[in-house]
């Protein structure tokens, strides 16, 4: 049994970090559902720039679209939907054979409303009715102006996928917020079913720190934070307060990996899936990485429910100085940015490349 059948077996869901045309149509994503057991993707800005960026795939709608008047995000919306929903279609087998638990797609609301909270609700509402798929979340920052939204979108009846989370503090509060908008819905009688992920980034805890402590302590802080919130998830799933809300039928918001493709070249390549493998979970890779614990990954174990040596592996980090609340905190803004970034970069993309095919078809017509 390949690795990634065995972690399919213990209940983890292997979810590939990318999308593009060129996976849809020349069948990698369904070879990868056939082969390695994926049952959900996410996506970004930065992987949707690659992907138009790189090749000549999307080629053909930009003219289209452009022709038609459309430019910007508008234009960049409708690329990504058309992708996002043929995977959705892909996943849909997946989504109801386990009632909605797995199978999913992700597409993110615009970054640059990460401190816009009723914009941000605005846009997670008329994407996820413009998807029309009962299996896309939409990505919500866990930021401050980002948790009242993910609450707000969650009575609404918007599925989350809650990004951007650094910590078992940020995750504790995305959690809560999840919870208090499944609480609404039951008050106002409301179907508690909305289904929900928080998405907890690992490898740039590693990268962040790689410069600053003893080469001993490399690779460790990642893996310990995760471990700590794994401890917290379990927690929260034996509450009082879980424990109502599952007796009204409500779905469980699953702990999900990020971030997961190793950046060091003396690093394992398949550290991060395993060593976080654990039931109930969502680990999503990049294609590298999935290839790679396809091809030699072992399954070492799983994670345990109290959290194992998180505590102590946190307590080493402190007395050496890292501040890891600071740190947490620093992550996040440093990755909101990132997200920022990626987005502009994106949109120039789209503009450069409908400016360059304009520029062919009038040659073309000459």
């Amino acid at each position: 049994m390949k690795a990634t059948q065995q972690l399919h077996a213990l209940g983890q869901s292997l979810w590939l970090d990318n999308i593009s045309r060129g996976l849809l149509t020349d069948g990698g994503l369904q070879r990868y559902i056939t082969e390695f057991s994926v049952t959900g993707l996410t996506s970004n800005p930065t992987i949707f720039d690659k992907a138009i960026k790189s090749s000549d795939f999307y080629d053909a709608a930009i003219r289209k679209k452009t022709a038609a008047g459309k430019s910007g995000e508008q234009l960049f919306f409708e690329l990504a939907l058309e992708d996002l929903t043929q995977a959705a279609d892909l996943f849909r087998p997946a989504h109801e054979a386990t009632s909605g638990v797995d199978g999913w797609v992700s597409l993110e609301v615009s970054p640059l409303l990460a401190d816009d909270t009723d914009g941000t609700i605005k846009a997670a509402l008329q994407l996820h009715a413009r998807a029309q798929r009962p299996n896309l979340f939409i990505k919500i920052p866990g930021t401050a102006a980002g948790i009242p939204a993910i609450e707000e979108a969650i009575f609404k009846g918007v599925p989350i996928n809650i990004t951007l989370l650094f910590s078992r503090e940020q995750y504790l509060k995305a959690a809560d917020a999840y919870l208090r908008g499944i609480e609404r819905r039951i008050m106002a009688g409301l179907d508690p079913k909305v289904a929900s992920v928080a998405s907890i980034f690992v490898s740039r805890w590693d990268v962040a720190v790689a410069n600053k402590v003893p080469k001993e302590f490399h690779n460790c802080l990642g893996i310990a934070v995760a471990k700590h919130a794994y401890q917290a998830y379990c927690e929260l799933h034996a509450s009082a307060r879980w424990r109502k809300l599952s007796a009204a039928s409500a779905l469980k918001q699953r702990l999900l990996w990020a971030s997961t493709g190793t950046k060091g070249p003396d690093t394992s390549d398949t550290l991060y899936i395993e060593t976080l493998a654990a039931p109930d979970t969502i680990n999503t890779m990049p294609e590298k990485t999935l290839q790679a614990f396809a091809n030699h990954g072992v399954l070492k174990g799983v994670l345990p429910v109290d959290g194992g040596d998180a505590e102590t592996a946190l307590a080493k980090f402190t007395r050496i100085g890292v501040d890891l609340q600071a740190l947490a905190n620093q992550l996040q803004l440093e990755g909101t940015q990132s997200f920022v970034k990626s987005w502009q970069d994106l949109i120039q993309s789209i503009a450069t490349k409908s400016t360059a095919l304009k520029a062919q078809a009038k040659i073309g017509t000459a």
